[in-house]
């Protein structure tokens, strides 16, 4: 009973989010740096400028994070939050404690599936805590917000951009071993968060629409579409809502409805493939069925 009241408070939100960037920093400097992986992000580009001038990856990381924060908060305000800045400090500051481990895997492939698989579950839990690590994930939704593309294509936009640099400072088979690690790690991200495909169809059947409403507009900013009901039991009518949302968006709709609207019933769905606005282009946009 303690511990479920422990999961809905804020505390349990950052324990997630300081535990998950103790899993990312390991991951780091356990898998990626010996082996010269630079799996997109900051600490992609980090493992680069190592490689180049020795400069400590911690202190790089640390260097970069700060401006994109700044900036972020000036181009996006409330949508970097204090959990943002918490997850963007103490991933340097792990990395940074955890220097001196040394575990002698030298097989780069092994390096990429298992830093990948640690590098998913620790960021999976930061997600899970509403948090976020900061870095090239600030230039991803940025560039989401301002150009309408979907949170994932944006992300694989600017960690390509990382991985095509590593080809040309190590070479293009690490560049491989660093793609091989970005979708090992999209994977283990989205079992962690909800055990499914990173795309969700959430049926929400409440007799409170206008709440429901305002929460998927103003919290999600996700389009909708409302379906009257026929209770089966009750034989009451009621609305159904049908809303799109991706894996990290949906974690968080999902501790929204459970706090402000736990009486009304909702179902989470796999959806394959998303045609419109926010996800993949198509000539029909989301906003016509709303």
């Amino acid at each position: 009973m303690a511990l479920q009241k422990l999961k809905k408070t804020l505390v349990f939100d950052y324990i997630q989010i300081i535990v998950g960037a103790a899993l990312v920093a390991l991951a780091f400097n356990i898998f990626f740096l010996p082996s010269r992986i630079a799996a997109g992000g900051v600490s992609g580009i980090s493992t680069i400028i190592y490689e180049l001038y020795a400069f400590n990856p911690a202190y790089v990381q640390w260097l970069i994070n700060i401006p994109l924060l700044i900036l972020g908060v000036v181009l996006a305000g409330k949508e970097f939050s204090v959990k943002t800045l918490v997850g963007t400090f103490f991933v340097p500051f792990f990395i940074w404690l955890s220097a001196g481990i040394n575990v002698h895997i030298e097989n780069p492939m092994l390096s990429a599936i298992y830093g990948g698989i640690l590098l998913g579950i620790g960021l999976g839990i930061v997600y899970r805590g509403n948090g976020s690590t900061g870095g090239t994930a600030l230039i991803a939704q940025l560039l989401k917000k301002y150009t309408g593309l979907s949170s994932g294509f944006s992300q694989l936009l600017v960690d390509g951009l990382v991985v095509v640099a590593s080809a040309l400072v190590f070479d293009f088979e690490l560049a491989l071993y660093a793609l091989m690690s970005i979708y090992v790690t999209s994977k283990v991200i989205d079992f962690v968060q909800l055990q499914t495909s990173t795309t969700k169809l959430v049926l929400i059947i409440t007799d409170k629409e206008e709440e429901i409403q305002n929460i998927i507009n103003n919290e999600i900013n996700r389009g909708s579409t409302k379906i009257k009901t026929i209770g089966g039991y009750s034989n009451e009518e009621k609305t159904m809502i049908l809303c799109v949302v991706e894996q990290t968006e949906a974690i968080y709709f999902k501790k929204l409805l459970q706090a402000q609207e736990p009486s009304s019933f909702v179902i989470f769905l796999n959806a394959s493939e998303i045609l419109g606005r926010g996800f993949s282009r198509a000539r029909y946009d989301e906003e016509e069925i709303k």
